[in-house]
């Protein structure tokens, strides 16, 4: 008893209560959906309310552990993430054009969401044993190419969105960990080959179509560009404080396709208005802050890493979903962390936030 008094004492509560507004807000928009619809359709709400409620415990068991372990183990972990991002594409079932859910009765899972965390744990790990404070050649090689394989398993489902997501850890973190310097000049060549590659022979029809319409977004108002012209409808109509929870009328009218999923941002945008947006990104921005907080407090180099690595993941799909929805980047179908109607990403994101409190409660000066 006196142990767990002294863990629930070095809890982060302020990250955790950060966490739990948010997944409550997404709860409360998903059910306002559901509820809308006729005749209502309240799966989404119960499989979100599911995997909070998995989440939940994903913390109180991640923090009971150390996450120093994780260390040791993280080449075999990062095997199981790519194990499985291997697997799907053979035994994988297709949603939306991408192979990339196992399916069980009418539960789904994707994979590459705990790829996410199993990259990001290997990387850290990789280069907290940099020396001379600065990456080398060699690690650098090595995290890239282990990087790329991941990508290239979700280039193939395919999942551009969830792609970049890993190479954009990867890079932030290289950053983080100090690059070598001629790095700086191969990194845009590196980018400019793969994205031709990419282009070329790795992007469906349906992708292209995507990035030419952000480009061109008045070119078929009625057909590719309808999903993102819908959106930013709905978050203009919700003036400074929104039409309340289920009655946005581009959800409820289910003008605004994926309402629950891709555009949850816009429903909040249309239903709790400015007011409510500036809400969801100050806790956004709160629990990064308690990301880098964690990592300068932690005191030892993997824990720093892991957590940047964590809030990188975080903050990509932050700035992607958002970006889709206010028609300043391609529509990918990332969801909003804590958000979204995506039980998959719920539960791994709690997982990340199970991780941070393992840091809080063995930080420097207050851990074991």
């Amino acid at each position: 008893m006196p142990r767990l008094l002294e863990r629930l004492e070095r809890f982060d509560w302020t990250l955790l209560t950060a966490t739990l507004t948010l997944a409550a807000v997404g709860l409360i928009a998903i059910y306002g959906i559901g509820v809308s619809h006729e005749p209502a359709d309240l799966f989404p709400f119960y499989k979100q309310l599911a995997a909070t409620l998995l989440g939940l415990v994903a913390i109180a068991v991640l923090v009971s552990l150390d996450y120093r372990q994780l260390k040791a183990f993280s080449f075999f972990i990062y095997l199981g993430g790519g194990l499985l991002l291997l697997s799907v594409l053979f035994f994988g079932h297709t949603i939306r054009h991408t192979q990339g859910w196992f399916r069980l009765g009418g539960l789904s899972f994707q994979p590459v969401e705990i790829a996410k965390v199993t990259l990001t744990i290997y990387l850290a790990a990789l280069f907290a044993r940099r020396s001379h404070g600065r990456l080398n050649w060699r690690e650098f090689g090595l995290s890239g190419c282990a990087t790329l394989l991941y990508a290239a398993f979700v280039f193939l489902q395919p999942d551009f969105g969830s792609g970049m997501v890993l190479i954009g850890i990867w890079g932030l973190l290289s950053l983080f960990a100090r690059l070598p310097r001629r790095a700086w000049l191969i990194l845009p060549l590196i980018a400019l080959v793969l994205g031709g590659i990419i282009w070329s022979v790795g992007f469906k029809p349906y992708q292209r179509e995507r990035i030419l319409t952000f480009l061109h977004p008045g070119a078929d108002p009625q057909g590719a560009s309808y999903n993102a012209a819908q959106a930013r409808i709905a978050i203009g109509s919700g003036g400074w404080f929104g039409k309340g929870i289920g009655e946005g009328s581009q959800a409820r009218l289910r003008f605004l396709p994926e309402a629950a999923t891709d555009f949850m941002f816009a429903v909040i945008g249309e239903e709790l208005g400015f007011v409510g947006v500036l809400v969801v990104l100050g806790l956004f921005l709160l629990i990064l802050y308690r990301f880098i907080r964690l990592a300068e407090e932690s005191g030892e180099d993997f824990a720093a890493l892991l957590l940047i690595g964590l809030g990188a993941g975080f903050l990509i799909h932050i700035i992607v979903n958002g970006g889709m929805n206010l028609g300043i980047m391609p529509i990918t179908g990332l969801p909003m962390p804590f958000l979204s109607a995506a039980a998959s990403s719920l539960t791994v994101a709690f997982i990340s936030i199970g991780l941070a409190e393992s840091v809080a409660v063995k930080r420097r000066g207050k851990g074991a």
